[in-house]
């Protein structure tokens, strides 16, 4: 491709193009809390190259990418331009008629939807600091950090004071994605997380669908058990990469 010309035609877009023919696509895509994640879509290697390296030598760092860990050629494709492994996110999938564990006494599960906005946003910022306190809330995945918080999207479990643990879902045809499941600190080792899911599966279960997926990041050791104590298996793996 000796006419190859790479041309920005966005604040953040790039085409590659081959005699005026638009052979490669690159994109850099700002999520809420600020990070640019890359995307490039090309079939051959010199094509990326030159648009990553385009697109690199542009934006302000760091500058992060997700990539299917399976795909040895496009993860190899970024770190040959120059991006490390920031993280690894297991991919987990479980039947819907699996665990049903009981609540703890006291313990009230809201489904989906049914969560006060004002209880359920204190909890978000009580989960939300005590992550960032620990392993730092930057270090959750991107899909976590980028959602707003929209009661329809949550379960929610509640004590008589109240709210002590959330999980945020989506409802796909095929199956229930978790996004997220979070107890209190002062609330955790209590079964909480586990009757959240319990209610999950059973909730999926009722609806008509098979299964439930969430992808849980390789150092969460808890969610690692609690998930497999359910039955679930790890289909594959996630990876972010950055630049900085």
């Amino acid at each position: 491709m000796n006419t190859l010309v790479i041309t920005r035609v966005a604040e953040r877009q790039w085409h590659a193009l081959d005699d005026d023919l638009v052979v490669g696509r690159g994109d850099a895509s700002p999520r809420p809390d600020g990070r640019l994640f890359l995307s490039v879509d090309a079939w051959h290697d010199d094509v990326f190259t030159r648009l990553a390296g385009a697109m690199l030598a542009a934006l302000p760092r760091p500058l992060y990418t997700v990539v299917d860990e399976a795909d040895l050629d496009l993860r190899t494709r970024w770190v040959q331009a120059g991006l490390t492994t920031r993280r690894r996110e297991w991919e987990y999938v479980m039947s819907s008629d699996g665990d049903r564990a009981a609540a703890p006494p006291g313990l009230t599960l809201l489904p989906m939807g049914t969560a006060e906005l004002g209880p359920l946003r204190h909890l978000d910022r009580t989960v939300r600091a005590g992550i960032e306190a620990t392993t730092g809330w930057d270090q959750m995945p991107a899909a976590v950090l980028s959602r707003p918080l929209d009661p329809t999207c949550y379960a929610v479990a509640a004590e008589a004071d109240a709210y002590v643990g959330l999980a945020r879902l989506a409802l796909l045809p095929r199956h229930t994605r978790i996004g997220l499941i979070a107890v209190r600190s002062d609330r955790r080792r209590r079964g909480i997380a586990r009757a959240l899911l319990a209610e999950i599966l059973a909730a999926t279960h009722t609806r008509g669908v098979a299964t439930v997926s969430a992808d849980v990041h390789e150092a969460n050791t808890a969610a690692v058990a609690l998930f497999e104590a359910a039955g679930a298996h790890r289909t594959g793996s996630n990876l972010e990469l950055v630049i900085r």
